[in-house]
Parts: structure tokens; C-alpha cells; sequence
């Protein structure tokens, strides 16, 4: 296998990632595979209920891997976030109707181990990933939605209007209430 080759097309400077050509669908879900666990445990807030609708996802990409390589990215997303709201509202029934609410582990964060030069830069790094974490996790669905596509997964407007079901005025009113309502929770933290 070889790695992605960029297309490029969009103006220097301008916030749309480049498109991205893959070998194989292999190497398309090994690649997004981190990220996508990420924004599903934002999403579901539990690690396994994550790692659940990440794997659902990828196995029904295997559905489509005649589509074009292109096509890929905001078929996955859209894919994942189904699975995702899917989960949110199984479990809304399950709490309302079939059983108490169900205790919350520990609440340790994942260890995602980085390769900071000492033990007191990682420990900054995973209180400040913890903190925004907690303030993603405070933001109503379509707003954390919006953040996390836009800005950690850095796809464009379009892309993602279409992995979330709307028009781009959307995305972008979801995205600026996103950052307002963070920068309010973390002025105080810096």
C-alpha cells in the first residue's frame, strides 16, 4: 500500500482539507479509525457504546467500497453518526422505560498515551484534552456535532452539512454557537 496523495484545487489558505485518494478501503478505515472512536465517544460518552458504533460503521462501509475513494469520508461520517443517534435514542428508551440509570464508571478519561518530552507536559496535555472534552460534552448534539466535524476533523462546510443532515448556514450557526458557549466555559482555563 502506498499513502493517500493529496488533490489539491483549493486556493492556499483556504480551510478546506484536500481530498484525499486511498489505496484501499483498508487503509480509508485504519486511517479515520482514531479519530472516528474520538468523536463517538464525545458522542455516547461510554467506550465501549463507542467502539460499538465505530466498528457498525466500518463494517457497512464495506457495503460501498465500489464507490469512488471520494466519496468515502462524508459517506463514513454520515454512517457513524446514524449509529451513533441511533444509540442515544435506544438508550433514552431503555433509561425512561426499562431500567435505572446506569452507573458512570469511574469517569477516567481513555489513556491515550503521547509522546511529550516529560511527565509534566503530558499531564498538561491531558488535563487541557480533559477539560475540552468536559466542554464539548456539555454542548447540545448538533453544536458538538458541528464542532468536532468542522474543526478536529477538519472537513469542510458542505461535507459537513451532508454528514449532518442539513444546509451549510446550519453547520455554520451550529459551529459559531459551538465556539461561543467554549470560550465561555474556558476563558477561566489557560
Amino acid at each position: 500500500m502506498h499513502a493517500p496523495a493529496a488533490r489539491g484545487g483549493d486556493a492556499p489558505g483556504t480551510a478546506t482539507p484536500p481530498l484525499r485518494e486511498y489505496a484501499s478501503l483498508d487503509h480509508f478505515l485504519a486511517s479515520v479509525g482514531p479519530r472516528a472512536f474520538r468523536f463517538a465517544e464525545l458522542g455516547l460518552r461510554q467506550r465501549d457504546d463507542a467502539l460499538d458504533a465505530v466498528q457498525d460503521a466500518m463494517v457497512k462501509m464495506l457495503n460501498y467500497q465500489d464507490r469512488p475513494a471520494d466519496e468515502w469520508t462524508p459517506l463514513f461520517w454520515r454512517i457513524l453518526r446514524s449509529r451513533i443517534v441511533d444509540t442515544q435514542r435506544r438508550r433514552t428508551f431503555r433509561l425512561r422505560w426499562m431500567a435505572p440509570p446506569p452507573e458512570r464508571d469511574d469517569g477516567a478519561l481513555p489513556d491515550w498515551s503521547d509522546e511529550g518530552p516529560g511527565p509534566a507536559q503530558r499531564h498538561e496535555k491531558r488535563e487541557a484534552y480533559a477539560r475540552l472534552s468536559q466542554a464539548i460534552a456539555t454542548l447540545p448534539d448538533r453544536q458538538r456535532e458541528a464542532f468536532t466535524l468542522r474543526v478536529l476533523e477538519e472537513l469542510d462546510v458542505a461535507t459537513t452539512a451532508q454528514v449532518m443532515g442539513c444546509g451549510e448556514g446550519s453547520v455554520k450557526t451550529h459551529l459559531s454557537r459551538a465556539r461561543a458557549a467554549l470560550r465561555q466555559q474556558l476563558e477561566d482555563w489557560q
